[in-house]
């Protein structure tokens, strides 16, 4: 791609005009290029196999939630009239149009994996699946006895006939459409039939006496069905069963003005997330074109809306072999989190942050010293109290039970629960009335802002004084995402920036005005205009012939402001480093406008999650980390909070692992001008894979 560039009156080539949609990749088109990225992780033949079976299982759950909330806003957008287009130049019809091609696309590819590449795979390692045909007589003979005595008793087959209408399909829910000829004991003739799969039976299981490379070892719940669905319909005849699936708009929508109480509301909406309105229809790939057509009918569906696919219309489901199959050989190497010498020589978790500052980068590190440190201020007689945001827990949450011990014993808890976590809504409502009826001050946040930071902060009393210990984190308080997602975490004790959580708090549950804050960075009054700011700086550090650099590490980029002001950095000759796992709206390596740039995606074990802004700042360095991306949402929607990393040892540190990722050539992507990636490979390099790395050298 090149700048198209203009002459003014006097001849002046015009600089390019840094908001045209030439320089902007559209966000929803983006978000499929990252899921292509993991598709390739499972196509990968130097990863154990069992991981490749949950990478093609990720990026079907990926697409899931990409039609149920993505699809379903712009659909939403278009039935509401709007055409408005983004910053790439795009209206809503004309980005459902080019995601209809490159979803259709994508899911081709999945389906090809599958058949080709992962169950070949797995049967030549013993874990062959019931295949559609020639299945072994002793497998049929166990699946009929699995079905009579497992499936059977929880399956209700639905006729379709005046009397008993199509019945209400369940966000995405296994489902069969039967064809029937004949007459049942009443002397009806129905042609067909649904028959609804509960969820709580197990979408895969071994199969019985047959472990062997000769025979199948695995079953899928769809199979079993379909080989056994004429029991369900004793004397009349089934002429063929089929699968499908249908993707909701799984969106809450809640009135920020009407709204009188908001757990109420976000309740009254989870009732209607199972049934939002259809966005999606997949079926087996050999259904019936008539049965197709009958069920795009009945749930409104456009014809580009129809996903017929050869095997399970649900690949997360394949989660199941993953979790089912005890084969170590064929999964990544087990590790034990690291703990930092200081805290694992001693218990006491205030007085390793009295001596200094500790940094923890996980999954690498452990997660226990932040449960001990919520723990010990639950049970230690000098906490007076303990105040924290809460986006994500977890089932059976040591931190939440911590909270709830703390609460019994009289200390002051407060916990801002954010009720609108997508897909967490159910467990964050149940949580809150947990802690409620424990005695904790649960708050929702602020109406209209959810709260994503990730804060604690203890107020203990220690000789005359009481003093605050704060951790302020990149990603949630959950134990088990905290083994899976890249993130930092910060204990401190520094006064200003525990004066600033104390001014956060306040008005997260009161009535203040914005805080002058001190030290920290927060959305939504000061972190988008922060981050120009620092921006600006480097661009003028470049312009006055100084050292000038950046690096951000991000999930996404689409925030078009800061875009401006990277692509404004670039042409003033700063080096701009970007890592951004997903979305990314930003077109590097333009002449002109984007040379300067670099964009890279680390696609690995870990999920990258943790945000880190550095500035280089002609030598001053400053380095900051966030649990907010660089979008609209974090900077204006969200109450985000960026904390800097003061202590040098630190900031170096966190630098030498983003300089390791920036040399990756394992898992690495680049995203190239024209917004597609191209794999970073070592090409006879020394081999660097920055997850490998850290894990070496923080993890026991």
């Amino acid at each position: 791609m090149s700048v198209t560039k203009t002459r003014s009156d006097d001849g002046q080539v015009a600089p390019p005009d840094l908001s045209s949609t030439d320089y902007y990749e559209n966000r929803e088109l983006s978000a499929l290029e990252f899921n292509r990225r993991v598709l390739e992780q499972a196509k990968d033949e130097s990863l154990p196999l069992l991981e490749r079976v949950r990478f093609l299982a990720i990026s079907s759950s990926n697409l899931d939630e990409f039609f149920e909330i993505r699809v379903a806003g712009l659909k939403q957008r278009l039935e509401l009239g709007a055409s408005k287009p983004g910053p790439d130049g795009l209206t809503p019809q004309q980005q459902l149009d080019r995601i209809a091609v490159e979803a259709h696309e994508l899911v081709t590819e999945q389906y090809r994996v599958l058949n080709e590449v992962i169950r070949p795979a797995l049967w030549a390692e013993g874990l062959g699946m019931i295949p559609a045909h020639n299945t072994p007589k002793g497998v049929q003979r166990w699946m009929a006895e699995y079905f009579e005595r497992e499936v059977e008793p929880v399956l209700t087959p639905l006729a379709l006939d005046p009397a008993r209408p199509f019945p209400r399909i369940q966000n995405k829910s296994l489902n069969f459409i039967v064809r029937l000829a004949g007459t049942d004991a009443f002397g009806r003739n129905t042609n067909l039939a649904i028959v609804q799969v509960p969820r709580s039976l197990p979408r895969v299981m071994t199969v019985g006496g047959t472990r062997s490379v000769d025979g199948p070892t695995l079953a899928l719940l769809s199979r079993v069905i379909q080989v056994n669905i004429h029991r369900l319909f004793a004397g009349v005849e089934v002429q063929g069963c089929w699968q499908f699936r249908v993707t909701r708009n799984s969106d809450l929508y809640v009135d920020d003005e009407e709204v009188d109480d908001l757990l109420r509301a976000v309740e009254g909406e989870l009732a209607h997330r199972r049934y939002g309105a259809a966005v999606r229809l997949e079926t087996a790939h050999d259904c019936p074109p008539d049965l197709v057509e009958f069920l795009r009918s009945h749930f409104s569906l456009e014809k580009d809306d129809v996903y017929r696919v050869n095997g399970p219309v649900n690949l997360h489901r394949l989660m199941g072999i993953y979790d089912l199959v005890e084969r170590p050989d064929l999964k990544y190497a087990a590790f034990a989190p690291g703990i930092p010498p200081r805290i694992s020589q001693q218990t006491d978790m205030f007085a390793a942050i009295r001596e200094r500052d500790l940094l923890l980068h996980h999954p690498y590190q452990s997660f226990q010293p932040v449960t001990d440190f919520v723990r010990q201020a639950a049970s230690d007689p000098r906490v007076l109290a303990i105040k924290m945001t809460l986006y994500r827990a977890g089932a059976d949450s040591l931190i939440v039970e911590s909270l709830v011990e703390a609460a019994r014993l009289g200390k002051d808890v407060t916990v801002i629960v954010e009720l609108r976590a997508r897909f967490d809504e159910a467990a964050n409502i149940e949580l809150a009335t947990r802690l409620q009826e424990s005695g904790v001050h649960v708050m929702y946040g602020v109406v209209g802002y959810k709260t994503h930071a990730k804060l604690v902060m203890v107020v203990r009393r220690e000789e005359d004084r009481l003093k605050r210990y704060c951790h302020l984190g990149t990603g949630n308080y959950h134990a088990r995402t905290a083994r899976a997602y890249t993130d930092y975490g910060l204990f401190t004790c520094d006064e200003q920036i525990g004066e600033d959580l104390h001014d956060l708090f306040l008005q997260m549950t009161g009535l203040t005005r914005a805080p002058a804050l001190r030290k920290l960075l927060q959305s939504p009054f000061t972190l988008h205009a922060a981050v120009i700011a620092k921006i600006e700086r480097e661009i003028g550090h470049a312009r006055a012939g100084r050292p000038a650099r950046l690096v951000a590490k991000m999930n996404s980029l689409i925030e078009p402001q800061v875009i401006q002001a990277l692509y404004r950095a670039s042409q003033a000759g700063v080096r701009c480093q970007l890592i951004v796992r997903g979305i990314c709206a930003l077109r590097p390596g333009i002449p002109g406008v984007s040379e300067n740039i670099t964009v890279r995606s680390v696609v690995g074990r870990f999920l990258e999650h943790s945000r880190v802004f550095y500035f280089g700042n002609a030598g001053d360095e400053e380095l900051y980390c966030a649990s907010a991306d660089w979008m609209e949402r974090n900077f204006f929607r969200r109450i985000e909070v960026c904390f800097p990393i003061e202590r040098r040892k630190y900031r170096e540190r966190i630098l030498a692992d983003l300089e390791t990722c920036l040399a990756d050539n394992v898992n690495a992507w680049s995203l190239n001008a024209d917004g597609s990636y191209t794999r970073i490979t070592a090409d006879g390099a020394v081999r660097v894979c920055v997850q490998e790395a850290l894990l070496a050298k923080y993890a026991d």
